[in-house]
């Protein structure tokens, strides 16, 4: 396909993804940013997007597709992205309905349904901590005979750890099915395994891993979410076994699920019971919580840009060359804050090289070339942040970004 002209629906039900449309615009291609009404004033690209358009919330998904099948009257959409986890069905469905090139509805399971994405990753030989679909209850008996408690009670289509109980004993959990009703089936229980966690960003081309980064969280996700405090996050030293041993594990594990072009953010676990890493989840996208950002520092690769490459060479059945990347580390401290705009100008490092920008939130970046600074800055910051800044609240039902 000659290059210039091609055209991009994107699809954002959160404000993100800019550099994602930017990095089209620069190579030649028309994006059109479809989101919500209620953020029309948000600070989008609009120098840059073919046309702008909104849509109220709470539209079914015959609605979604009938918007969209009439904006593709007047323009020939080559591809649709979903910026966002909650996009990526409806987006899936639409690449289906609309015959368009992209994953479908079961191809995307694997990066959205946690079940489903354990179930894979057990069939290709990863470690998975036991789990039991929430169908039958005989079957649900047998795993908690089998199965030692604590439990994880989890949503099957959650992003990050939204709405994940911690079931103690059977006792607890029949009521907390009775509570779900019919919801029930779209929960899955799996054993709780208490450990390190980490992430890995990736870009994935032709069902091959080219980049990756290893990064380690501070406290759980799930604890910070349900407790409150604040999350920490840090590239992991290169020349650790961790490093390497994560690295060869999601190289594994992009092909095995399905992939074949885009990004992706996985999560491990090394439990403390046996030291060994039990595959957590994998989504089709940028990490939130700033991540993408943290990666950019780090190594030099923006991940939303890097996706849009991936995605046009595709389009043109060009060859996509990985980026060379930096080996730097980097850490970010974030937290929820009493204050709209938290002031963290007291904090001087001379590593600090961002400064987060979000309502009710106080967060930085932090870069060095030693992976030990890093850690000693977060160590110090996170401390401080309590003091300073640290507000709580109930986990929220949705993500707020």
């Amino acid at each position: 396909m000659p290059s210039g002209g091609e055209r991009f629906l994107c699809i954002a039900s959160y404000e993100k993804g800019q550099d994602f449309m930017r990095q089209l615009a620069e190579l030649g291609v028309k994006p059109t940013l479809l989101t919500m009404e209620k953020l029309r004033d948000e600070p989008w690209p609009r120098e840059i997007l073919e046309e702008l358009v909104t849509m109220p919330a709470g539209l079914s998904s015959e609605q979604i597709t009938n918007t969209v099948t009439w904006l593709a009257r007047g323009r020939k959409f080559d591809r649709l992205a979903a910026l966002d986890e909650f996009d990526m069905e409806i987006v899936a469905q639409l690449r289906e309905h609309m015959r368009i090139p992209g994953m479908g509805v079961t191809a995307i399971a694997f990066y959205r349904d946690k079940l489903a994405m354990r179930m894979g990753a057990k069939e290709s030989g990863f470690l998975v901590p036991e789990f039991s679909r929430v169908v039958n209850y005989d079957e649900l008996r047998t795993y908690m005979d089998r199965v030692p408690g604590p439990w994880l009670l989890k949503p099957r289509s959650e992003a990050a750890a939204l709405g994940i109980k911690k079931i103690e004993s059977a006792d607890q959990l029949w009521p907390a099915l009775d509570e779900l009703g019919d919801r029930q089936s779209f929960f899955l229980l799996e054993r709780f395994v208490p450990g390190d966690i980490f992430h890995v960003d990736s870009v994935v081309n032709e069902g091959k891993v080219v980049f990756s980064s290893v990064h380690q969280y501070g406290r759980p996700p799930m604890q910070v979410m349900h407790e409150g405090g604040v999350f920490t996050t840090r590239t992991v030293d290169r020349k650790s076994p961790e490093w390497a041993e994560l690295t060869e594990l999601n190289r594994r594990l992009a092909p095995a699920l399905g992939l074949k072009r885009g990004v992706t953010h996985a999560e491990y676990i090394r439990a403390h019971e046996d030291g060994r890493f039990y595959f957590l989840e994998i989504a089709a996208r940028v990490g939130g919580a700033f991540i993408v950002d943290l990666v950019e520092h780090a190594t030099g690769v923006n991940l939303w840009r890097e996706w849009a490459k991936v995605e046009v060479a595709d389009l043109r059945g060009e060859s996509y060359r990985p980026p060379k990347a930096r080996e730097e580390y980097a850490g970010s401290v974030l937290c929820l804050a009493k204050d709209e705009q938290p002031d963290t100008s007291a904090f001087d490092a001379p590593e600090i090289v961002h400064r987060m920008k979000k309502h009710h939130h106080a967060g930085l970046i932090v870069r060095s070339e030693k992976p030990e600074r890093v850690a000693q800055l977060l160590d110090e910051y996170s401390h401080a942040f309590v003091d300073r800044f640290l507000a709580r609240m109930p986990p929220p039902d949705r993500p707020t970004a």
